[in-house]
C-alpha cells in the first residue's frame, strides 16, 4: 500500500480522503491556496503546500504545481477528489509520466466519457439505451436549430464538456433557441474551455437515477445499487437517496446491468457513477436512458457506503495500488436507507444566490461525527471560517441513515433543526421545507420538485411569534446585564426606583411587532405584552443556550447575535430579529434599501445594456458569474439607462452599484 498520498483538492472531500487515509495509516499531503492557508483541510493533512492565488485557475487547476508538490514531499499517488482535477485526462497522463499513481481511471477512460457526445456514441455501441437528440459535431448555430426543431420542443441543450448543470438550458420553443445556446456556450467556455453543446430532448417529469460502480485492473467490475438524484435546483443536487423509492427490483438489476454495460466499453478502473434519466409516464412504467459517467467519486457518495457498509474510499486507494475488489456482486448488500443533504451558502428566497460572509456561529447536530453514520456531518468548514466567492458554495453534507426511509425523513428533520448557523445566508431552513414537504415525503419525485412546490418551499416563515419575540426579550436582557455587569446605575434598561418600568419595542423579522414589557421584577423573569400578555422566564444553560420557559412550558432555545441583532433557533426552525430599542439604539440596524447593485461578488461576463437605452420591468441587463453559475441582473422597472459602472469581464463586490436607471415614472 501506499505510504504517502497528495490530495490535490480542498475542502470536504480533501478533509473525507485525509481521514480514510489516516485510517489506514497512509500520510497525507495538502495543497492550499493563498485563500486557504488556515483551511480545515490543511489541518486534516500531515503536511501541506502552497501552489498559488485564491482563484483556482492559479492555484488547483495549476497541475504542473501539484506534481512538483508531490515529488517535493515524497508522496506516490495523488487523490484527485472531485471537480477541479478529478476528470482531466491530461493531468492523468502526466502523473503515469512521471511515475505517480493517479487514483482514478485511466486516462483513455476519463477521454471517452468526458465529452458528452462522444460518449453516447460509445454508450449506443455497448446497447446501452439513449434519450433521442443530436450529438455530433457540427455546432453551427444555424444547424443545432435545425436539429432542434427536428427533435421537436422541450429540448435540453448542454455542454459536451460539461456537468454539475453548468452550460446547461431547458429550452421551450424555436424562438427561444439561439438565446439559449449563446448562454450555454459561454457558460460552457468559461468553465471547460469548450463551447460544444448536444441536444436532447427534454424528458417530461424526469427522474435523475445513478449507478455507482466499481473496477479494479483486473477486469472485475461490481456496482453498488442506485442513488435518487432527482431533487435539484439550477441543474444541481440537493438532496439525494438510497435506493431510490419505487425502484423496481427487476429495473434495478436492468439498470445496474446497462451501468456495467457502460463501465465495460471503456475498460473502467476505480470509483465511477453512470447517470440515468428515468422517464415516468402517466400510465406504464418506468424507463431509463444514459445520461453520462462521471469518472470519479460522486459528491453523494456517503449514502452508498451508509447502505452497503462499504468505504469507497478505501476501495479506490486499494484498487489504485494494483489489488482486486474485495469482494463479488453477490457479496454486496443494500441495509436500510440512506439520505443526503447538501447544506450551502446561498439565498433560497433570492433564486439561490450564493453567499459569501464569515461563519460566525456553527453549531453541529447531537451525535453528528465525520464520516460515520448515522448522523454524518461531512466538511470542510468550521466556526469562524469565511466562505470566499473563489470556490463552490457549499459548506457541508448532512447524511443520515435509518432501517426505513420514513425513519430517515424524521433523523434528517431532527438534524437540520439542530444544525444552526450565523453569519451569512444558507439553506438549512430550505432543506427542512423539502424534507417536511408534500413531494419529498411521500417520495412524488423529479427534477421539478422544486418549482412544483414552490408555494410550500418559499412560503412566509411561520414560526410561533411569541417564542421568538421571547427569545430576543431575553437576549436583550441579557447583553444589557452583560454590558453593565450588574450596576444598575449605569444600564439603559428603564430602571426606576419606584414601581415597574414599561418599555416598548419595535421588533422586525418576518412580521413587524410593537412589543411592550416590564423590566424584570427579579432577575430571569419579565412579562411581555403582543396579542395577549405573555410570562417568560430564563435560565442560561451553556454557550448561547437557554431554557426558556413561556406561559408555562419550557423549550431550550439559542440566541446567537448577529449583524441585525439576534438570531433565535428553535426546535420548528430559527429567525433573525431586530429589535429597535429607543434606550439601545445600537441593538438593532436599520435594513438597507436596494438598489442595482450586486447581488453577491462575482464577474460581468455579459452586458446587455448602453447609457440612453429604454429597458421595461424583467429586461435582462447584465449577466454575473459566481461560484461556478451564471445569475442574471433584471430591470426591476421601466427606465432609461443614466450610467454603468463596471466593464465587462471586471470583478464586481456584492453591493456594489452596477447601473443608474432614471425611472420614466
Amino acid at each position: 500500500m501506499f505510504k504517502k498520498i497528495l490530495i490535490a483538492n480542498r475542502g470536504e472531500i480533501a478533509c473525507r480522503v485525509a481521514a480514510t487515509a489516516r485510517r489506514m495509516g497512509i500520510q497525507t499531503v495538502a495543497v492550499y491556496s493563498d485563500a486557504d492557508a488556515q483551511a480545515p483541510h490543511v489541518r486534516a493533512c500531515d503536511e501541506a503546500v502552497h501552489i498559488g492565488p485564491a482563484d483556482p485557475k492559479d492555484s488547483y487547476l495549476q497541475w504542473e504545481r501539484i506534481l512538483a508538490a508531490a515529488e517535493k514531499t515524497g508522496a506516490q499517488a495523488i487523490h484527485p477528489g472531485y471537480g477541479f482535477l478529478s476528470e482531466n485526462a491530461a493531468f492523468a497522463k502526466a502523473c503515469e509520466a512521471v511515475g505517480v499513481t493517479f487514483i482514478g481511471p485511466s486516462p483513455a477512460a476519463i477521454e471517452a466519457m468526458g465529452l458528452k457526445a462522444q460518449s453516447k456514441r460509445l454508450m449506443a455501441a455497448a446497447g446501452v439505451p439513449l434519450v433521442p437528440g443530436y450529438h455530433g459535431d457540427n455546432q453551427d448555430p444555424g444547424y443545432l436549430k435545425s436539429q432542434a426543431d427536428a427533435i421537436g420542443y422541450p429540448v435540453l441543450v448542454k455542454a459536451s464538456a460539461g456537468g454539475g448543470g453548468k452550460g446547461m438550458r431547458i429550452v421551450s420553443s424555436s424562438d427561444a433557441f439561439l438565446d439559449a445556446l449563446q448562454a450555454c456556450k459561454r457558460e460552457a467556455l468559461n468553465s471547460f474551455a469548450n463551447d460544444d453543446v448536444l441536444i436532447e430532448k427534454y424528458v417530461q417529469r424526469p427522474r435523475h437515477i445513478e449507478i455507482q460502480v466499481f473496477g479494479d485492473t483486473q477486469g472485475n467490475l461490481v456496482h453498488l445499487f442506485e442513488r435518487d438524484c432527482s431533487v435539484q435546483r439550477r441543474h444541481q443536487k440537493v438532496l439525494e437517496e438510497s435506493p431510490a423509492p419505487g425502484l423496481t427490483p427487476e429495473m434495478r438489476e436492468a439498470m445496474g446491468q446497462a451501468a456495467l454495460a457502460a463501465a465495460r466499453a471503456v475498460h473502467y478502473v476505480g470509483a465511477g457513477t453512470v447517470e440515468f434519466i428515468v422517464e415516468q409516464p402517466a400510465n406504464g412504467e418506468m424507463d431509463f436512458f444514459f445520461m453520462e459517467m462521471n469518472t470519479r467519486l460522486q459528491v453523494e457518495h456517503p449514502v452508498t457506503e451508509a447502505i452497503t457498509g462499504i468505504d469507497l474510499v478505501e476501495w479506490q486507494l486499494c484498487v489504485a495500488n494494483g489489488e482486486s475488489l474485495p469482494c463479488d456482486q453477490s457479496d454486496i448488500r443494500m441495509h436500510g436507507h440512506a439520505i443526503e443533504a447538501r447544506i450551502c451558502a446561498e439565498n433560497p428566497q433570492q433564486q439561490f444566490l450564493p453567499a459569501t460572509g464569515t461563519v460566525m456561529r456553527l453549531a453541529l447536530p447531537a451525535c453528528a461525527q465525520f464520516t460515520v453514520a448515522p448522523i454524518r456531518w461531512d466538511s470542510g468548514v468550521t466556526q469562524g471560517d469565511r466562505i470566499s466567492p473563489h470556490y463552490d458554495s457549499m459548506i457541508a453534507k448532512l447524511i443520515v441513515h435509518g432501517e426505513t426511509r420514513s425513519q430517515a425523513l424524521a433523523l434528517m428533520d431532527q438534524a437540520l433543526s439542530e444544525t444552526h448557523i450565523v453569519g451569512l445566508h444558507h439553506n438549512v431552513h430550505f432543506l427542512r421545507a423539502l424534507v417536511n414537504g408534500p413531494s419529498f415525503k411521500t417520495a412524488d419525485l423529479d427534477t421539478s420538485l422544486i418549482e412544483r412546490d414552490a408555494a410550500h418551499l418559499f412560503a412566509a416563515n411561520r414560526l410561533p411569534v411569541h417564542w421568538w419575540a421571547a427569545g430576543a426579550l431575553v437576549a436583550l436582557i441579557a447583553s444589557e446585564q452583560s454590558v453593565v455587569k450588574g450596576h444598575p446605575w449605569l444600564a439603559a434598561d428603564g430602571w426606576q426606583p419606584m414601581g415597574g418600568a414599561t418599555r416598548h419595542l419595535h421588533v422586525t423579522a418576518p412580521t413587524d411587532l410593537q412589543v411592550a414589557f416590564w423590566v424584570p421584577s427579579e432577575p430571569g423573569c419579565l412579562r411581555f405584552q403582543l396579542d395577549a400578555l405573555h410570562e417568560v422566564s430564563w435560565v442560561p444553560l451553556a454557550q448561547d443556550s437557554w431554557r426558556i420557559t413561556v406561559d408555562g412550558v419550557q423549550q431550550t432555545l439559542r440566541l446567537v447575535p448577529c449583524r441585525s441583532g439576534v438570531t433565535v433557533f428553535m426546535r420548528e426552525g430559527s429567525v433573525d430579529v431586530t429589535i429597535q430599542d429607543p434606550l439601545n439604539g445600537a441593538f438593532g440596524v436599520d435594513a438597507v434599501a436596494g438598489g442595482l447593485t450586486a447581488p453577491m461578488p462575482g464577474k460581468v461576463v455579459a452586458l446587455r445594456v448602453a447609457v440612453g437605452d429604454r429597458v421595461a420591468a424583467g429586461d435582462v441587463l447584465a449577466v454575473m458569474e459566481a461560484m461556478k453559475m451564471e445569475h442574471t441582473i433584471l430591470a426591476p422597472g421601466a427606465g432609461v439607462v443614466t450610467d454603468v459602472f463596471f466593464q465587462l469581464g471586471e470583478q464586481v463586490a456584492e453591493g456594489d452599484a452596477l447601473l443608474q436607471l432614471e425611472s420614466e415614472s
